[in-house]
């Protein structure tokens, strides 16, 4: 492939990149303007009929993902890209009992590697939050929506969409019909050659497996651009001669290392692991999202994901969805596996992914703000006293599930930074405080 060709593969692709996002190539430039002055109504974004051409997000241009333009597109994304829905059926949507409370702005808490207290509500800001939903006991004490985001809006999800895969594949595994000792080779056959062919399928499902792959967004001939042409679903330059598909780059992958010794977050694990499934169903991601979960839990809205050239859904990172029906799942999470009394996925499941990975594995990828915690299932697991738990997105996707203070947290986010290290000194003890403040009352 030519350098030209790869550089304007690097720009179409930007805002289906891997984890979704070649913003993380941006992550050392400075955190300006703040919440206030870059929302999306502020800037004016797509506002007016037809937009002001320098307010227009949208094709062709491929810097949609860029900062500031990134708070409206995360909101827009099926304005942007093909997208493929996640149907919720056609029943009434389960309902959500509140009892707001409106002290929790007030909570206060000390950031990581600070002494300088802050309060709830002005962590918000810091961390670009664009929705936030609490659950306590299975009601809604804390409800707000910022940004391009409203109630009845839709907002990505990015890798957060690994944990529900990884969720529908521990489904599988509880309920015997798909085994995580068995080599990936012996389900998906065009992969044994591949560096996958020898993992098993627990391997691919913790991300412990040895893989030559690159994510390094600063290199322009990381392994990452090359992934990201292949599953751009617009239009090949006339020169491109690479993988069309997510199928297709992934059967390239070369090992490097032995599977099961280390964790090594690579999104690739979670397209393999879609793949696996839906070799073993016969059903693509979004149907099993639908089937299993969405028309399960009483959701509210569809939800979409994106999709490559051939119609494959993003498992590692392309789902939309609403803020609430995020909470319906959170909180079937922490009810480990019941929702409104009714069973809706074996307890066996959640138990999996609530005890967490190996330690020793998770240590070696070398996470100073996740220090003791492990990785299973495709979720985050922290080992700390409220035993908590988490779905996790760059820019701040979060669905954080505390069984101590029976707590679901679900927050949307658009933070300039990609990478979770710039928001976790501010979230994960603003997530603490919160619980130790619903356990008191």
């Amino acid at each position: 492939m030519s350098s030209s060709t790869t550089r304007n593969l690097k720009m179409t692709s930007i805002a289906i990149a891997t984890c979704y996002l070649a913003t993380l190539c941006s992550a050392e430039k400075p955190l300006a303007p703040n919440a206030e002055q870059s929302d999306p109504a502020t800037l004016g974004w797509m506002q007016g009929f037809p937009p002001p051409a320098d307010k227009i997000i949208g094709q062709p241009d491929s810097n949609y993902f860029s900062f500031p333009k990134l708070r409206w597109t995360v909101c827009h994304l099926r304005e942007l890209l093909p997208t493929k829905q996640v149907s919720r059926g056609l029943s009434a949507p389960s309902v959500l009992e509140y009892n707001l409370d409106p002290y929790i702005d007030s909570v206060s808490f000390y950031p990581l590697h600070s002494d300088q207290e802050i309060t709830w509500q002005e962590s918000l800001g810091l961390n670009y939050t664009d929705g936030m939903l609490v659950l306590h006991k299975g009601k809604v004490v804390y409800e707000r929506y910022f940004g391009a985001l409203s109630e009845d809006g839709k907002h990505a999800a990015m890798s957060m969409t690994k944990s529900m895969t990884g969720l529908l594949a521990e489904i599988l595994v509880a309920e015997g019909v798909l085994d995580d000792q068995a080599k990936v080779e012996t389900i998906v056959p065009e992969l044994a050659q591949s560096a996958f062919g020898d993992a098993t399928v627990r391997q691919v499902m913790d991300m412990t497996t040895g893989l030559k792959y690159s994510e390094d967004y600063s290199d322009p001939n990381a392994d990452i651009w090359v992934y990201n042409a292949a599953a751009n679903p617009l239009p090949k330059p006339a020169d491109y001669v690479g993988p069309r598909s997510y199928y297709e780059f992934l059967q390239t992958v070369k090992k490097e290392g032995d599977h099961g010794e280390a964790f090594g977050y690579k999104t690739i694990n979670t397209d393999v692991l879609a793949w696996i499934m839906a070799k073993t169903t016969g059903k693509d991601l979004t149907s099993l999202l639908s089937e299993r979960i969405w028309r399960k839990i009483g959701a509210e809205q569809d939800a979409y994901t994106t999709v490559d050239s051939i119609g494959t859904p993003f498992a590692g990172g392309g789902l939309s969805a609403g803020l609430r029906d995020l909470g319906r799942i959170g909180q079937l999470m922490l009810n480990e596996g019941k929702l409104n009394g009714e069973r809706i996925i074996p307890r066996k499941a959640i138990r999996s992914i609530s005890k967490g990975g190996s330690k020793e594995a998770f240590a070696k990828a070398g996470y100073k703000d996740l220090a003791g915690g492990s990785y299973r299932g495709m979720w985050w697991v922290f080992h700390n006293d409220h035993k908590a738990y988490a779905a996790r997105g760059v820019h701040g996707q979060t669905i954080y599930i505390d069984p101590t203070a029976e707590m679901v947290i679900v927050r949307f986010a658009s933070h300039p930074h990609a990478k979770n290290a710039y928001i976790d000194p501010t979230s994960l003890p603003a997530y603490q405080a919160v619980a130790e403040y619903l356990l008191s009352k």
